[in-house]
């Protein structure tokens, strides 16, 4: 029963990469004890960033958990990877949290990718807050970061607490709502009052504050407006109630290697954060709502994150929306109707996990070795589905080759595993093109992919352009003559046809027998037809397949001994292509339609680059916010990367979304290439 007695709340960190995240989850391990050193500094090993790869490139790849216990109440911290080739694994913590903490540069201010996630934030109607890092920096400017931060958010951000100096005098920070000053001295917390020179602006600090969340309360509004003095107890209350219902954004200062400004941080969070029985009700797939009863002993818990884990295996990120959790317990999943077995439930730090023998709505835990795929409910009925996040568009697309022959399942069953533990991958096999293909948010994603694969079953893969699916087709009638004679001895073979195509636009194919007079028999018409369809799947102008040709077999000539159904589909071969070298073959490539949203700024750029790339602009509009979205047409072979180049053309601002729909023909000089490439490796032996 004590279990159900601990608060619990849920923080994410997210915001740009490189900002100090990570440090900040550390320096809060270390101040509540979980750890005896700050992790990842001046030479110690991280406890969050344990991966390899995140080592090697230096920032969070994968979201991991900072659990830590803070005046008596239990703080799941999230460290969210906001690399943008990353950046899917952020929404999905964020869906597990009640509070996005964004961490700001206290230099650099607010990026694309924290204005990207702000948002995304807003959608999953999170409370936010912002912690300023780095004020130790010797550029570092609290009110401009500050500042910025409104700009780009909204003047619903205040400040409660505040920095006493910065750079090299740097030396705590003033906790605005209860004026006092907080510093660290040997790694222990020292309250004290406020320094006589930061007295004028902590007052004005907390006046700020007061006008900003006294709406959060109507009669603390009206006796406010009336001149009344706000009391502490009024001012924290409101204080709560503004964080929960998103009327105000707290915003932190402080310095995360000095470990300056995150007592008062976490402080905060136990005081005025809320947790998940704040909010009363989770959203449901059906658009009806789940009430949140941490009582009810029908649990519900939601999959926010899957993980295979070289130690540990697949691994399932849980957050308990109802009820309680325990193992051995037996739900069901919403969208499988299969039942999934809780075995251990686990409190995970990093990479170190510590059995748990329950969990309690609002609670997060890891499960290993359920079916469960991210985004699944499990409930008692099965009957329960949580609304799901949306990821990002995963439209960076790239072919995998293994190195060595052989090797191919093992490549395949590695990267389907990978893709069903992360949603923004998706590995699909091309028929057409005999390609493996990966979709993915970015190249970096796709790189990390490569490495663990080879970490992990020692195949070893390299990426190779995508192969463009041309079709080839005929611009005008013509007439062609096939013959196939050949004499081993005994029975040979022999079979004449004359053919004649012409184009069938948007039709298909189309086959007609026009032969009268017995000149072929009835029974090898099927042969010639067939003989055709086989061509034109292997193509003959460059090698792609022939669309839209109506074909008609009008004469020909057989014998009654040496004629047989090979022989005429040789013939019809033959013939086909003796047509198509007469009919303006032609080359047809498939078209991209672009839709991109980008800052007005760089909308120039983004209409260069198209016109650049063979393509036409069709459409310009304003997309609110400063933004345009500009739509257009461009050969599906010149944005194959586009998910990169957008990134660089638009610093990372940019968004799109791309359907392939549609050929149209080539111009001549690609024509002519692709027809040469054809020929060079029909010479070399290949196909």
């Amino acid at each position: 029963m004590a279990a159900k007695e601990q608060v619990i709340k849920n923080v994410v960190l997210v915001g740009q990469g490189g900002v100090g995240k990570t440090m900040l989850a550390e320096a809060m391990l270390h101040l509540t004890g979980k750890t005896t050193r700050l992790g990842g500094h001046a030479g110690t090993k991280p406890t969050l960033d344990y991966d390899a790869q995140e080592s090697a490139r230096g920032f969070s790849i994968s979201t991991t958990m900072a659990p830590v216990q803070w005046e008596g109440v239990r703080i799941n911290v999230l460290d969210a990877p906001c690399y943008p080739d990353f950046v899917g694994d952020a929404y999905a913590a964020m869906s597990a949290a009640e509070t996005a903490l964004f961490v700001v540069d206290a230099t650099d201010g607010p990026q694309t990718t924290t204005t990207r996630l702000w948002f995304a934030a807003e959608d999953l109607s999170l409370s936010r807050a912002v912690f300023i890092n780095r004020l130790d920096k010797p550029e570092a400017d609290f009110d401009s970061a500050l500042e910025m931060c409104r700009e780009r958010f909204g003047n619903n951000l205040g400040a409660v607490t505040i920095p006493m100096g910065t750079g090299a005098s740097f030396a705590g920070v003033i906790d605005v709502v209860h004026q006092t000053a907080r510093h660290l001295a040997n790694g222990k917390v020292v309250e004290e009052d406020i320094p006589a020179e930061y007295a004028d602006a902590a007052a004005e600090a907390r006046e700020a504050l007061v006008d900003l969340v006294a709406e959060a309360d109507d009669d603390v509004m009206m006796a406010y407006l009336e001149g009344e003095e706000v009391t502490q107890e009024e001012l924290e209350s409101c204080l709560s109630t503004a964080i929960r219902e998103r009327i105000f954004v707290p915003v932190f200062a402080g310095a995360c290697v000095k470990e300056e400004g995150i007592i008062s941080l976490m402080n905060a969070v136990v005081s005025w954060f809320p947790s998940m029985a704040d909010f009363g009700r989770i959203p449901l797939v059906n658009g009806e709502q789940l009430d949140i009863d941490p009582d009810d002993d029908r649990p519900v818990a939601f999959v926010f994150k899957s993980l295979n884990d070289p130690q540990n295996g697949r691994l399932s990120f849980l957050k308990v929306l109802c009820g309680t959790i325990t193992p051995g317990m037996e739900l069901s999943n919403a969208r499988t109707r299969k039942s999934e077995r809780l075995g251990h439930l686990y409190l995970m730090t990093g990479r170190e996990t510590t059995d748990v023998k329950a969990a309690v709505a609002g609670d997060i835990v890891v499960v290993p070795k359920l079916d469960a795929a991210t985004g699944d409910t499990l409930s008692v009925t099965g009957k329960v589905e949580a609304a799901s996040f949306r990821f990002p568009n995963s439209l960076y697309r790239i072919a995998i080759e293994p190195d060595k022959r052989g090797t191919e399942g093992k490549l395949y069953a590695f990267l389907e595993k990978s893709a069903d533990a992360d949603p923004t991958l998706r590995v699909e096999r091309d028929e057409e093109t005999g390609q493996t293909v990966i979709s993915a948010i970015g190249e970096a994603q796709v790189s990390v992919l490569l490495e663990r694969l080879e970490d992990r079953t020692g195949v070893t893969a390299h990426t190779v352009k995508l192969r463009i699916p041309y079709r080839e087709t005929i611009r005008r009638t013509a007439t062609g003559h096939g013959r196939h004679k050949k004499q081993t001895g005994g029975s040979g073979q022999f079979a004449d046809c004359r053919l004649r195509i012409e184009p069938n636009p948007d039709a298909g194919y189309e086959f007609l027998d026009e032969v009268v007079g017995g000149a072929i028999p009835r029974g090898f018409i099927p042969a010639i037809d067939k003989g055709v369809q086989e061509t034109m799947r292997g193509g003959v102008l460059a090698g792609y397949p022939v669309i839209d040709v109506k074909v008609a077999v009008y004469d020909g000539q057989f014998h009654p001994v040496d004629s047989n159904e090979m022989a005429f589909k040789t013939a019809a071969r033959l013939g086909f292509q003796d047509a198509v070298g007469q009919a303006e073959a032609v080359l047809l490539e498939p078209m991209a339609h672009l839709k991109i949203t980008v800052p007005e700024s760089y909308a120039g750029s983004v209409m260069g680059d198209i016109s650049a790339s063979r393509g036409r602009v069709e459409g310009m509009q304003a997309a609110g916010a400063g933004e345009t979205t500009v739509e257009a047409t461009v050969p599906y072979a010149e944005v194959t990367d586009y998910a990169t180049r957008l990134r660089s053309l638009t610093r990372g601002t940019g968004e799109f979304e791309l359907e392939v729909s549609g050929y149209e023909q080539v111009p001549h000089d690609v024509q002519q290439r692709l027809a040469q490439e054809y020929q060079d490796r029909r010479a070399s032996g290949e196909r």
